[in-house]
């Protein structure tokens, strides 16, 4: 059923090369040889297909060779469409769970630091693989998993047992935690975050650490925050370890913006302007790099969409989430960029401004970033906490 086949490595070979990019570290080593993916994916699933830059479908019944190959994979592979409302073999309309790709999975249980008789809650269980992973590591009894879809705990809790891996598995908002198993000495969330819920801070350990892939409402992308809490258990606060991108907690999922809700005519509406800002220069060649990160962090409240490119124009569009604001920038090869801006907030000069400061701050990266959770909000920094602005 897959329609483009892969020669991948193999189990042992993506361990080998999980190594040698330093993703996978010798500590986590014999839990990645003892505990196959392959052992928590479902017979029918959608990998991520590389070299087709789609999704593909794979069926272990019909093609058990194409199935292998991919669960041996460094690729993220879909296990549920649209929460469960979903049939038959096509894709459907919104990835709603997924085995993460090893290399991402490694690199965020690196960042957790795990040590012996540790307790560990985890947020999003998914297939169980991240799960078994912690509990090789730590016992099952250490490890608590807590998953909002009934139906995908039941599948988990069931692969977690046939492992002879028996985490506690909890069908429940992850938001809230698990509060009678706490307290915990680590948390990590295998989903995407707008907010980190004060639940975790609460029942984490002082000293702990919270390890959740965040980011914000301007776009889909997130980055890994490695957050400490502190010792009066109220806030926590740490770096962003590198890019990522997640599923959305459930619970903060953004709806999609309805286009129709703030323009109701055209772009003429808008107050026309031009700008020096071109698209090579403004989307940085990533759509989640730093530059896309850095821009959320700056412009609050806001969502972005990048337009497909047409001829030779491609449109950007901002919306303030906090009114009907809206700008719409078009880069156009060779000319000048054409801005329309209505609305109280001007959506293009707060983007402009949020990317002269990224430049004359030295185009930091993510791991130049940091986030500070607490009582008072959110609030994020460049190199250091005392250089913080709130989101």
């Amino acid at each position: 059923m897959a329609r483009t086949r892969q020669r991948q490595p193999g189990h042992v070979g993506l361990g080998r090369a999980l190594m040698a990019a330093g993703v996978l570290s010798s500590d986590w080593a014999p839990a990645y040889a003892a505990v196959p993916r392959a052992a928590f994916l479902p017979d029918l699933m959608w990998p991520w297909d590389m070299a087709a830059a789609r999704s593909v479908v794979v069926s272990r019944t019909s093609d058990p060779e194409a199935w292998q190959a991919y669960a041996e994979a460094d690729c993220p592979i879909v296990t549920q469409w649209d929460d469960g409302d979903h049939s038959g073999t096509q894709s459907g309309a919104v990835a709603t769970s997924s085995a993460s790709m090893p290399s991402v999975v490694f690199r965020m249980l690196r960042d957790l630091d795990v040590r012996a008789g540790h307790r560990v809650l985890e947020v999003g269980t998914g297939t169980g693989w991240n799960a078994a992973l912690l509990a090789h590591r730590l016992g099952a009894g250490n490890v608590v998993s807590v998953e909002v879809d009934g139906r995908v705990a039941g599948a988990a809790r069931k692969a977690l047992e046939r492992f002879g891996s028996p985490v506690h598995v909890v069908h429940g908002d992850g938001a809230e935690g698990c509060a009678p198993r706490a307290p915990y000495d680590r948390v990590i969330a295998t989903c995407g975050l707008r907010a980190v819920p004060a639940a975790w801070l609460r029942q984490c350990r002082p000293g702990g650490l919270i390890v959740v892939p965040w980011g914000t409402h301007f776009g889909n992308g997130d980055a890994v925050a490695r957050l400490t809490v502190a010792g009066d258990g109220r806030s926590a606060s740490g770096a962003f370890t590198g890019p990522v991108e997640f599923m959305k907690l459930r619970a903060q999922r953004l709806p999609p913006v309805v286009h129709r809700e703030y323009v109701s005519g055209s772009v003429a509406d808008g107050d026309p302007s031009t700008g020096p800002l071109g698209e090579d220069a403004y989307l940085d060649g990533a759509p989640f790099g730093a530059h896309a990160f850095a821009l959320g962090l700056r412009v609050r409240d806001c969502r972005q969409l990048v337009a497909r490119k047409e001829g030779d124009a491609r449109p950007v569009w901002l919306y303030s989430l906090s009114d009907r604001s809206w700008a719409c920038a078009q880069f156009r090869d060779g000319g000048p960029t054409r801005v329309w801006q209505y609305g109280r907030r001007r959506l293009w000069d707060e983007a402009e401004a949020a990317h002269a400061w990224w430049q004359e701050n030295g185009r930091p990266g993510h791991d130049r970033f940091g986030l500070t959770v607490g009582t008072d909000g959110h609030r994020a920094w460049l190199d250091d906490p005392s250089h913080a602005w709130p989101l």
